[in-house]
């Protein structure tokens, strides 16, 4: 990445020194360099695994969609909006800057103006006849128009005060570090050519004046670089909530978890996490390189075209065609990284997998096989990464390459002028800083080539997660859809119900009516879809044909058969998912008291944070999962094997005491002693095919079965 105070040293040194991004072309990733790691890298690249992904139209769309909201909301003509207003405020950063100078250097003149002449000869009479100029209008107008603007649109930009503020004091401190690297090419001039002549009053006070650009450039170099940094951090902090909101809402998280048909986003724990961080720290720095580059194109062309015409065209030449070459390695650079990241983040879940099941691993002492999965994902990193650093490889050839000669053709061209007396010494100085800085400027994608095709791929990741986000059940068409209507009673019409992927008929034309106060039971063997039953009625499952009336979602409370432990408190964990902060601890007492686990508060205290399903059994889980049912009170409770790690006794006392309350439930669940606490019993058969009994058939059947 380009520093902020890059260029505020030259080749004699200083305090803020050109950062080079070290590059070791030399360097070969040897590790797993076996037949079958190149033999999967050479797979995954060929095959499609790895996706081609171009400088197009939809990574632009995708970019503007993901970064524009942040300082502009998206609509019509929104995005020419947005770089209006950062037209606006680099106008109002840049007549801020040059009234401030003028300030500065014509205070001097006042005060010593035999100082000023001899360090800055003419100057003071140039800022003169511009402040008598129509410049100097055009500027004030650059103070003006740009705050009637953001005024007028008050009323999008209320909420984005703060990033325009900052963004505008990067653009006038990236103007200022512009404005010291030309004050530095002349200072350099002056002493480097004072000292090539001997002269050495002239040599001290032009040093002495070079010292202190360099006091004066350092806060600013800090400052500026504090401010982005501050700046991207608020970015990833919006960003992170656009995403976390969107990601939590329609249930796009479960519309997008490996489980269900939605698998075209990968890792979006990943996306949320590492993606917006690195897309809102590179898109800051890549914008304000940009800007940079504009203003040191400016400030050094004409600088260096008073010194050599043929320099500057040469160089325009040579950093057209490099960035021709450059962009041709970058496209397949894209698609290496964007697999990168993909892989990296496969990998990791898998260890996190373990952790999370370590438990059950242990268990069935299943470390071998986990291994094995794990190495078959690290293999495919490297795999990939060999390829992506052979690529960087070659383009380092080219770069580094390109970067040396940078070196030697100012004094190439230079220097025969010089022999023959028609430049001093400080004008080749100053002509290779101004190179430089006019070359860097050009060479924008050659130098930024391996970061611009990182970014390239974080953008497509963040920009395919947004639109997904965005509506997330796009790729089910409604007609194949069943139908929630809300209504005071649950009831089941007609109802045929796919898996998620269209690959195993659960239930086909299933009809249930329930009276208000009668609770169901639905039995079957394993796998013919008793759960799947009640994910149809609470939405997450709609594939298939029929209707579904129920109450409203939230008048609904789904207890799994291993109930959700939250990251929290056992206060929490009981209020979950509400937080009625009116509810006492003395009222949860006896919440717990009623399902058997008062003893818990004997072990932990209210506001402890555990790693709950490791402290609690899975029987204990379940009886505070009922323990979250009587506080919440809802008007029906889907019970799914809610009850299938506890004996019976517990089992009989939870049953009946929910008994006692007005929440209507249904059950799934295979013991017959279930029976008893229902009215009516849905069998699933498999195939698609049910029957409906009374409690009483029921009983009557599984007598049979046994006598």
């Amino acid at each position: 990445m380009r520093n902020a105070g890059k260029g505020l040293a030259t080749q004699t040194g200083g305090i803020f020194p050109r950062r080079q991004a070290v590059r070791s072309g030399e360097a070969r990733f040897r590790l797993y360099s076996t037949r079958f790691v190149l033999w999967v890298g050479w797979t995954a690249v060929t095959s499609g695994t790895t996706p081609q992904f171009n400088f197009d139209r939809q990574l632009w769309r995708r970019f503007t969609m993901v970064a524009q909201p942040y300082f502009y909301p998206l609509g019509r003509r929104s995005f020419s909006i947005f770089v209006a207003l950062l037209a606006l405020s680099f106008y109002f950063s840049f007549s801020l800057l040059f009234f401030l100078t003028c300030s500065v250097v014509l205070t001097g003149y006042n005060f010593n103006a035999a100082f000023t002449n001899r360090i800055a000869p003419g100057l003071a009479d140039k800022l003169v006849s511009l402040l008598q100029s129509p410049f100097a209008i055009i500027t004030g107008l650059g103070i003006v128009i740009p705050i009637l603007t953001f005024g007028l649109l008050f009323e999008n930009l209320r909420s984005r005060w703060r990033q325009w503020s900052l963004l505008t004091i990067l653009l006038f401190l990236s103007l200022s570090v512009s404005g010291l690297n030309v004050v530095i090419s002349y200072v350099s001039n002056f002493f480097q050519t004072a000292l090539s002549e001997r002269n050495q009053p002239q040599f001290w006070t032009f040093l002495f004046v070079y010292a202190g650009v360099f006091v004066v450039g350092t806060p600013i170099v800090v400052i500026y670089e504090y401010v982005q940094q501050k700046l991207g951090l608020l970015w990833r902090e919006w960003l992170t909530n656009l995403f976390l909101n969107n990601y939590l809402a329609n249930r796009a998280y479960y519309e997008l978890d490996s489980n269900s048909s939605h698998t075209e986003i990968d890792n979006p724990d990943q996306r949320i996490t590492q993606d917006v961080a690195s897309f809102t720290r590179v898109t800051l720095s890549f914008l304000l390189i940009i800007l940079r580059s504009i203003i040191d194109l400016i400030s050094f062309t004409g600088i260096l075209f008073s010194i050599s015409k043929s320099l500057t065209f040469g160089l325009i030449i040579y950093a057209t065609a490099a960035t021709i070459i450059t962009v041709f390695f970058g496209k397949k650079l894209i698609g290496l990284n964007f697999a990168q990241l993909r892989l990296e983040a496969d990998f990791r879940y898998s260890l996190v997998h373990v952790r999370d099941n370590a438990e059950s691993i242990a268990f069935y002492q299943g470390e071998s096989q986990e291994k094995q999965s794990i190495n078959r994902r690290f293999r495919r990193v490297l795999a990939n990464f060999d390829f992506l650093i052979k690529w960087q490889r070659n383009l380092a050839y080219f770069t580094t390459g390109y970067n040396y000669l940078t070196m030697i053709i100012p004094a190439l061209i230079l220097a025969p002028r010089y022999f023959a007396g028609q430049l001093r010494f400080g004008d080749i100085t100053q002509g290779g800083f101004a190179f430089r800085q006019v070359l860097d400027s050009v060479s924008l994608i050659i130098n930024q080539i391996e970061g611009i095709t990182a970014f390239a791929a974080s953008i497509n990741r963040l920009g395919e997660f947004y639109e997904i986000l965005q509506e997330p059940r796009k790729n089910v068409h409604q007609e194949n859809q069943i139908q929630i209507q809300t209504a005071q009673q649950l009831s089941i019409q007609k109802m045929t119900l796919f898996t998620p992927n269209s690959e195993q008929e659960l239930v086909r034309d299933l009809t249930v009516n329930l009276a208000p106060e009668e609770r169901l039971l639905i039995v079957g063997a394993s796998g013919v879809g008793k759960s799947s039953i009640l994910r149809a009625v609470a939405g997450l499952w709609r594939n298939g044909a029929g209707i579904v009336v129920r109450p409203d979602i939230r008048e609904m409370l789904f207890l799994p058969q291993r109930p959700y432990m939250v990251l929290g408190t056992l206060r929490e964990q009981l209020l979950y998912p509400a937080n009625d902060e009116t509810i006492t601890n003395e009222q949860l007492q006896k919440v717990l008291d009623r399902v058997n686990l008062g003893y818990l508060t004997d072990r932990f205290n209210w506001d402890e944070i555990l790693d709950w399903p490791m402290v609690l059994s899975l029987g204990e889980q379940q009886r505070l999962a009922f323990a979250r049912l009587f506080l919440c009170q809802p008007r029906y409770a889907m019970l799914d094997e809610a009850t299938s790690a506890l004996d019976v006794t517990n089992e009989r006392h939870l049953y009946q005491q929910l008994q006692q309350t007005s929440v209507v439930y249904l059950s799934v669940g295979h013991r017959p002693t279930l029976v008893d606490y229902h009215q009516k019993v849905l069998e699933l058969m498999g195939g698609g095919a049910w029957q409906m009994w009374t409690a009483a058939e029921y009983r009557a059947k599984l007598a049979q079965m046994v006598g």
